[in-house]
């Protein structure tokens, strides 16, 4: 059948337009995607704890490299981009092959469809919050942020491991199928999670704030998985608390 399609003309070299990336904001997000990746390698050696500890780390650099590139005005599409695959595989696929990988494998397929729920649940989150980011309110996440729910089952993980607890017992499995399902489940809601981003690094701060600041500090070093682990369940669930005041306070007395 003969093709009818005009030849496209070649480019010359004054049409080829090169386009730079900002490194340094980017590289916070290679760190955070090596952190990711680094826990599922840390998971397949089945040294849990340290995969646990890499996804928090990969959360806490997932959280710089924005305000690094606001700070700096290098915000780009690509790193737009970038960190939204990043965000996949550190936040999406990590925390659920994790999951799997300890605890979840022992329940049998419905391990496997439990960690998947996690999985396209993150995706489906990311892709929303790519399409929706202009049209939603700033100060609040539509449905649990990708890196709180990875934070959330990376915690548990890690406290269990930290205090040595077998998975056999306690109906840990079945724990870990909850956490999994419901952190999951709930980055597809439309329950809205603070999002802290109308936090200004910028602005003056009373000496009361430091001071909290600091006890902060204190406190998490006391017990890390612990407190971290307590942390990430307060936000888990601060969402469904602010929702149900608000439904609330829309009642007629």
């Amino acid at each position: 059948m003969p093709d009818y399609r005009a030849p496209r003309k070649p480019l010359i070299n004054s049409e080829i337009r090169r386009r730079g990336i900002y490194l340094l904001p980017n590289l916070f997000t290679t760190a955070a995607l090596f952190a990711g990746f680094y826990a599922i390698v840390q998971a397949m050696n089945q040294r849990y704890e340290n995969a646990a500890v890499a996804i928090v780390i990969a959360m806490v650099l997932d959280g710089l490299d924005g305000r690094v590139a606001r700070l700096t005005h290098t915000q780009s599409e690509f790193g737009a981009e970038y960190d939204s695959l990043s965000d996949m595989v550190c936040f999406g696929a990590a925390p659920a092959l994790i999951m799997y990988e300890w605890a979840l494998k022992d329940l049998g397929r419905f391990g496997w469809i439990a960690a998947f729920v996690y999985c396209v649940g993150a995706a489906l989150r990311l892709a929303r919050f790519n399409t929706n980011i202009d049209v939603v309110d700033k100060r609040f996440f539509q449905g649990l942020p990708s890196p709180a729910a990875a934070a959330l089952i990376a915690g548990f993980l890690w406290i269990a491991s930290d205090n040595k607890i077998p998975v056999s017992a306690y109906g840990i499995p079945w724990i870990a199928a909850f956490v999994t399902l419901y952190t999951g489940i709930t980055m597809v809601t439309n329950i809205p999670f603070y999002s802290f981003k109308d936090i200004n690094l910028r602005r003056s701060v009373p000496f009361a704030v430091i001071l909290l600041v600091v006890l902060a500090f204190v406190l998490v070093s006391t017990d890390p998985p612990l407190v971290l682990f307590l942390l990430f369940v307060g936000y888990g669930v601060s969402g469904y608390a602010y929702w149900l005041w608000r439904l609330r306070r829309r009642r007629p007395a």
